[in-house]
């Protein structure tokens, strides 16, 4: 199954000031949630961002915060999303089938949420290369359980490309640029 614009929400989980440095190659995570976010935005894809206790882990690092559209932002002290009763609705309200997730930790609210949206009959795909955890043995097995649940695993480039599906036009020149 390929991904699709118009059936998708693109889901940033807890890319936080205190949380995003501790991780394996943060800069990663956020260069491939930067272009996510870019061409979410290019294509109408509606996101929702996930904060986990801010209090105490601190809100969305830079550049990530300054591309999050108004009202995107979902505090939570669970660790999937979609154990929050709030974060849960509004994804729901979006009555969307697919479920693009990057974030941070991989094997901890990333597969948490992935799980949960997996059990709700939901199409998840995670993205390999926007995702990650302190530790890469965390990461890749938490790649391998989600897979085994029933997600996709991708890069961020095939996640722009599905949801493009086609060149020739000014948005594949858009997407074009974020990937060089």
């Amino acid at each position: 199954m390929l991904i699709s614009a118009q059936q998708s929400v693109l889901l940033v989980i807890d890319i936080q000031e205190r949380l995003n440095p501790a991780m394996n190659a943060p800069e990663l995570v956020l260069q491939n949630a930067e272009r996510l976010l870019r061409g979410a935005d290019l294509l109408n894809v509606p996101t929702l961002i996930s904060e986990q206790y801010p209090k105490g882990l601190g809100h969305t690092v830079e550049p990530i915060a300054s591309l999050l559209p108004e009202g995107s932002v979902q505090e939570k002290e669970t660790f999937s999303c979609m154990a929050d009763d709030d974060y849960a609705a509004r994804f729901n309200g979006l009555n969307k089938s697919q479920a693009i997730i990057c974030g941070i930790e991989a094997h901890v609210c990333v597969l948490q949420t992935a799980s949960d949206l997996i059990d709700s009959g939901k199409k998840v795909f995670v993205v390999a290369d926007a995702t990650s955890s302190r530790a890469a043995a965390n990461h890749m097995l938490a790649l391998e359980r989600a897979k085994t649940a029933g997600a996709e695993i991708v890069t961020t480039e095939m996640v722009l490309f599905e949801w493009l599906r086609r060149a020739g036009t000014p948005e594949f020149k858009e997407i074009s640029k974020l990937v060089k």
